[in-house]
């Protein structure tokens, strides 16, 4: 493999530089927080192994190491490194490193374009990657904070590998204050409770934990050492009230979604604005009101869905902080409208019936006669148009004749649904009288 990936020495930082900066690593294996992909038995380990890289996106969260780890990629493997950015960049741009990427290529070395927020260029733009990519040109790595599903062309995607970069744990933050600490040659001065408030207040983000290492050193007074209100007081920022990972941000949602479904808007306005304070992604909280409305409250007030899914709308439109506002309005709706789980229990009623009676064919009366053979074999025979009914209701039996009738909707006598059993009701009367 040496002759195959020559590495080239990896370049000093100036003094002068922000702290993680100074703290970039050298090599893959010097990355700190990602060893699924750069330990040794990493999936990037593996590929530079074997030889060949192939294109790439880096899907994870901001202060993972996406960029560090294409450009060490790029040492790596001896390919010439091209980054640009796809909030600065523009046709013109492309085509001028695609142009100087040929030329590179035609003397026998490949290039790695390394493509950051990849997921803002439009369809067009993202095509116009696949040419040089299937010739060899360049080999693409895409770094992106957004779901490559959703935002990048599976054109692209098909080409591509994704590999997930994860969030910093509260053990990678550490190792990364240790190196910063071996870097400045001074432990910082945190108490051991404020240094575990500064692992927090990072959030999983490596370079936001630098950064705020670097303040808390810049404001330290000689021999000062800070405590947590010190800590807060130099850095203006609160630590997230729970990691939005692990227990506190689930017990919140549990805890707002039982204050919904028990009827207590203002318990529910509680946890929603707690959620809010903490950093909860927004469209999280947009999601949790949606599954609130078609599992508490369904057809019992059908306006439920549409006043929360118009919530997640007048976000999307809104932004931060008005939009919060409408999801605040649709907490309150959902927690006082009527409440039933009658469509949910229905459906999960259906489903294991579904998987019991998965091989029963519907009964021939109700399915479509295309050919010949089918209406020979009596397909269709027998079925009544509903509509041309009296009552526009013919009473037909619809479930497959091995299984009969079943009942998995039972609507309460509350809120829409009072008027839904009342149909049902009369519609079982007609079937009765007319034998269905």
């Amino acid at each position: 493999m040496a002759d195959l990936f020559a590495k080239d020495e990896p370049e000093k930082a100036p003094p002068g530089r922000p702290l993680a900066d100074r703290l970039r690593p050298a090599r893959l294996d010097e990355v700190v927080g990602q060893e699924h992909l750069t330990g040794d038995d990493g999936a990037l380990t593996r590929l530079i192994r074997s030889g060949s890289l192939g294109s790439m996106i880096f899907w994870g969260p901001p202060g993972t190491g996406k960029t560090t780890v294409a450009r060490l990629l790029a040492g790596e493997t001896a390919l010439a490194f091209e980054q640009i950015s796809a909030v600065f960049s523009g046709v013109a741009d492309l085509k001028k490193v695609f142009e100087t990427a040929k030329l590179r290529h035609g003397n026998g070395r490949q290039t790695l374009l390394f493509v950051d927020e990849i997921h803002r260029f439009n369809r067009a733009q993202q095509d116009s990657f696949l040419p040089v990519m299937e010739d060899g040109t360049v080999v693409l790595v895409g770094a992106t904070t957004e779901n490559p599903s959703f935002e990048l062309n599976a054109a692209l995607l098909s080409r591509a590998r994704v590999l997930v970069f994860q969030s910093h744990t509260e053990e990678s933050i550490g190792k990364l204050l240790d190196k910063a600490e071996a870097e400045e040659g001074r432990a910082l001065p945190l108490d051991a409770d404020a240094r575990a408030m500064l692992v927090r207040m990072a959030d999983g983000d490596g370079r936001a934990a630098l950064t705020l290492a670097e303040e808390v050193w810049r404001a330290a007074g000689e021999a000062e050492i800070f405590d947590e209100a010190g800590l807060q007081r130099i850095v203006q920022r609160r630590a997230p009230i729970y990691d939005k990972g692990q227990d506190g941000h689930y017990n919140l949602i549990s805890a707002l979604h039982k204050a919904v479904r028990g009827s207590d808007p203002d318990a529910a306005l509680y946890y929603l604005a707690r959620m809010f304070d903490a950093g909860e992604d927004p469209l999280y909280l947009g999601r949790r009101l949606v599954r609130m409305a078609v599992e508490d409250i369904g057809l019992a007030d059908p306006q439920a869905l549409v006043i929360a899914n118009a919530a997640k709308d007048a976000y999307d439109y809104l932004g931060s902080p008005e939009g919060e506002l409408a999801f605040a309005q649709a907490c309150v709706y959902l927690a006082t409208a009527p409440k039933s789980n009658a469509v949910y229990t229905a459906f999960k009623a259906a489903m294991q019936a579904a998987k019991e009676n998965g091989s029963l064919l519907p009964p021939k009366h109700i399915l479509n006669a295309p050919t010949k053979l089918m209406k020979d074999e009596a397909y269709g025979k027998g079925y009544q148009y509903d509509h041309d009914q009296p009552d526009a209701f013919s009473g037909q039996d619809y479930f497959p004749e091995k299984m009969g009738r079943r009942k998995f909707y039972d609507p309460p006598d509350r809120g829409f649904e009072r008027e839904i059993r009342k149909r049902l009701d009369y519609w079982a009367k007609l079937r009765a009288e007319r034998g269905g």
